[in-house]
């Protein structure tokens, strides 16, 4: 391709000469090469610090798509803070976080829905309650039944397994039930869901335990062959589709939760966790929100 060159001699009339419309085409070109050699150019791209806050059984995934987020756009950088005793949606209102990882909305906040996780009734496999109701569920959690033997199980004590106040999950089942403030303050407080799966595997008679975990592990743990199962509950098993569409009574959403002022970062990656690249990533431990 010959080089562009351009007289140093004084511009004709560019209506006899067509000079203008010729520089014209020639930006045109430019601006189309640039852009096809160098994309992010012809768009514009967020950037800055992202800290996203929580303290339930999502780590993996939001970790999961904060990498993904952070790849599709270099220049920013999520920070993901994970603690079991923190309080996600004050860090977000004191301005410590951006967004709060979470189960439950809050008036003073605006929030997203990205999935839902069913909450799984566990056991030992040994345990042959052949199922409960949610109303059950509830009498077992406030102390009004004490004993498998009154649902159609062993004769055997019931040991609660409860998860700390402060998880999102916690607050999804208490509330569901109706029995917030209602759990006796003698059941085994246990945060990690490995634990928790330890401690019903481990427990023996003369007591059984019981326990509540996010539906994925709970499932997850059933498949790989370790010694518990989860409860049908009002009938229906535990599973994605029966979650997905409401047949499974006891759900939560997983919701994004950040401060009402406009934040273009927040914005962007509720997108990215609401598109379909996010929603892949989800789908691997959770339910995927879809809207209708």
């Amino acid at each position: 391709m010959a080089p562009l060159t351009f007289s140093s001699t004084r511009l004709a009339s560019p209506h006899r000469s067509g000079l203008v419309p010729n520089l014209f085409l020639l930006a045109l070109f430019l601006t189309i090469s640039v852009a096809a050699v160098f994309p992010s150019a012809s768009r514009a791209e967020v950037s800055g610090n992202l800290i996203i806050v929580g303290n339930g059984p999502e780590q993996t995934t939001i970790e999961s798509l904060a990498r993904a987020f952070e790849k599709a756009n270099p220049r920013v950088y999520v920070d993901v803070v994970w603690d079991d005793h923190s309080k996600p949606v004050e860090m977000v209102k004191a301005g410590e976080a951006h967004v709060a990882v979470t189960g439950s909305e809050d008036a003073g906040l605006v929030a997203a829905q990205i999935a839902w996780d069913g909450i799984g009734i566990l056991v030992h496999l040994s345990n042959f309650t052949k199922e409960v109701t949610k109303e059950q569920v509830a009498d077992i959690y406030s102390g009004k039944v004490k004993e498998w033997s009154e649902l159609g199980g062993p004769e055997t004590k019931i040991l609660l397994i409860d998860r700390p106040k402060n998880q999102n999950i916690r607050d999804a089942f208490e509330r569901q039930l109706g029995i917030n403030g209602k759990i006796p303050d003698n059941a085994k407080v246990i945060a990690k869901d490995d634990k928790v799966i330890k401690t019903v595997v481990g427990t023996l008679p003369p007591m059984s335990a019981v326990a509540y975990i996010s539906l994925n592990q709970g499932l997850a743990v059933v498949t790989s062959g370790v010694a518990v199962r989860l409860l049908p509950v009002d009938k229906v098993e535990p599973e994605v589709p029966t979650v997905k569409d409401g047949r499974y009574p006891l759900r939560r959403p997983v919701l994004l939760l950040a401060k009402k002022d406009p934040n273009p970062l927040v914005d962007a990656f509720v997108q990215f966790s609401q598109s379909s690249a996010g929603r892949q990533i989800i789908g691997d431990t959770y339910i995927p929100f879809e809207r209708k």
